[in-house]
């Protein structure tokens, strides 16, 4: 399945659950994830969305590192399982619908 299929389907997921799942452009900042996820009660993740198989870029893991250095979660989805795996998790653990 392809990237942007992927992460259509965590948005529609994120939104059925009760979230937003903004799509996060960084001008100037390459590397940035793809989504930032907001759950109910005030809880907040970065989402960075691959294909099955897919890697994450040099760019990509130096700025995962950086904004987990913040103190901010983030999450790597490859492929569709691992899309409907973060749904229920995170929608369990943030009181997503």
């Amino acid at each position: 399945m392809r990237e942007r299929a992927i992460e259509e389907f965590l948005r529609d997921g994120v939104r059925r659950q009760g979230g937003i799942a903004f799509k996060f452009v960084s001008p100037g900042n390459v590397g940035v994830p793809d989504r930032l996820v907001l759950w109910p009660n005030g809880k907040m993740v970065f989402v960075e969305v691959k294909a099955e198989g897919g890697r994450l870029s040099v760019m990509q893991e130096r700025q995962r590192k950086r904004i987990q250095r913040l103190g901010f979660q983030v999450a790597v989805v490859k492929g569709i399982e691992e899309a409907k795996m973060f749904l229920s998790t995170w929608g369990d653990l943030c009181g997503g619908k």
